[in-house]
């Protein structure tokens, strides 16, 4: 995925109010910039980093750029755009990145389902969408904690954990639930839950696995000109 426009590099003074950040440009001015994360971002907010800014058309907009990259450690780059994972892996799935989910013809997203909850991606068969059903929830990885190794989630998520179950439902139906990991972070060849943040979230992942949730992780190649998901990546439980 291109981004539609130039990604401008500027300097994080600071995130607050978690949908806005100060940035500063190369110029020296600061400008504010709408936050597209309302998670903890872990790791993802040191001071002073680097970060890629996009500019918006949209009169409109109170804010006219937006974050979307951060240089963590001085040595990987992380996406921390919420809404592009979705679109990341709709893509893996049809250029044949994602071998788990091919031969499906109809793609369809967020299909209500469960307890009142839109399922990120429904995949079948068929045009009714009512025949060899797949459910896919995906979820963004950038926490790295230790060499090579991220983590999710990056906070308590009860929401998340409320997935999970309604993702178990769904193969406990006789239906394909997959939980995909979009590991948007170049520092991360490896995925774990993260019991030390959330223990109930690392639990209950465990025990949807055992009834039928599959779980891929995937991760992202990720300059200022673009994103996609180029290799799966192993899944410690």
């Amino acid at each position: 995925m291109k981004y539609s426009s130039y990604l401008i590099e500027a300097k994080l003074i600071k995130r607050y109010k978690r949908f806005l950040a100060d940035v500063q440009l190369s110029d020296g001015s600061v400008i504010t910039v709408h936050c597209p994360n309302t998670g903890s971002m872990k790791r993802c907010q040191q001071d002073n980093a680097r970060v890629w800014i996009s500019k918006s058309n949209n009169t409109k907009r109170k804010y006219a750029y937006t974050w979307e990259l951060v240089e963590v450690d001085q040595a990987y780059l992380a996406c921390i755009n919420t809404g592009l994972p979705n679109k990341l892996v709709k893509e893996a799935i049809d250029s044949g990145v994602i071998i788990e989910l091919q031969g499906y013809l109809y793609h369809k997203a967020e299909v209500k389902y469960g307890g009142n909850s839109r399922i990120d991606w429904l995949l079948s068969d068929s045009e009714s969408m009512e025949d060899k059903l797949c459910y896919v929830e995906v979820k963004n990885v950038t926490l790295l904690e230790e060499d090579g190794v991220g983590y999710f989630p990056d906070a308590v998520t009860d929401r998340g954990r409320k997935h999970l179950y309604e993702l178990a439902a769904m193969a406990e139906e006789g239906h394909r639930a997959v939980l995909v990991f979009c590991v948007s972070h170049t520092g991360i060849n490896e995925v774990k839950p993260a019991e030390s943040i959330d223990p109930k979230y690392t639990a209950a992942l465990r025990e949807v696995v055992e009834k039928g949730v599959e779980v891929i992780a995937y991760k992202a190649d990720i300059s200022a000109q673009e994103l996609c998901l180029v290799q799966k990546i192993d899944i410690t439980l």
